[in-house]
């Protein structure tokens, strides 16, 4: 991986009541220390929020989904935070407070490092995948492409 890029990701979700809602309380309880695990992970370097200090008040993909998005260092510092730190126990729990995705919900991709992606970059992104699959423009952690060799010069 070129050190002259990093990983971009966005996922949203479909959430099964509002937020305030007895049945999302696991969720919004959570927020905070998953949020804070994230911001201490090894490769971690931003991630989306609001003046509460996450992104569930954002709403760019409708009034029932919420929005992720983050940026790390490489694939794997990602994977890890996701998959083996302490947001793997909230994750196995994601059917209480989400519905199950009837199509692609998550989208990775490389950005010149130093750039913050916006949430309109993301929605392009996951609307690539959506369309062609994975390809080295939107992929997924199954099917990853590596970083490109050259940054782009700006326009």
């Amino acid at each position: 991986m070129s050190a002259s890029f990093h990983l971009a990701q966005l996922n949203v979700a479909t959430i099964l009541a509002p937020l305030d809602d007895e049945r999302m309380r696991g969720f919004v309880e959570a927020l905070d220390h998953v949020n804070a695990v994230a911001d201490v992970s090894p490769g971690f370097i931003w991630r989306l929020k609001d003046d509460a200090g996450n992104a569930t008040a954002l709403r760019p993909f409708g009034p029932d989904m919420i929005v992720n998005m983050s940026v790390w260092q490489t694939a794997e510092a990602l994977f890890d935070y996701v998959y083996r730190s302490g947001h793997k126990a909230y994750l196995a729990r994601r059917k209480e407070w989400f519905s199950i995705p009837a199509e692609m919900h998550l989208v990775l991709w490389w950005i010149p490092a130093g750039a913050i992606p916006t949430i309109a970059e993301g929605k392009r992104r996951l609307n690539l995948l959506r369309l062609n699959g994975p390809s080295p423009e939107a992929f997924t952690f199954k099917r990853r492409f590596p970083a490109p060799d050259v940054v782009p010069a700006i326009a």
